[in-house]
């Protein structure tokens, strides 16, 4: 797994917001992940934390992330 990725394999996505529970992408996000370039995908990372708190959810922890 990429250190790209947000992902704790937590892939539940939550009715109201469209959000994932997990990382906070949304579905087309999550999609396309690996069709987008290293800057778009660092850039969506950025706004996830925001967007989180934004939406009221808060991260549920999974599996740790691999390098």
């Amino acid at each position: 797994m990429s250190k790209e990725t947000p992902c704790v394999a937590v892939c539940m996505i939550d009715p109201k917001t469209k959000l994932c529970f997990g990382c906070g992408r949304t579905l087309p996000e999550i999609a396309r992940w690996h069709a987008m370039e290293s800057t778009e995908r660092l850039a969506v990372m950025a706004l996830l934390p925001a967007r989180m708190a934004d939406a009221g959810l808060r991260p549920i922890a999974g599996s740790p992330k691999r390098a």
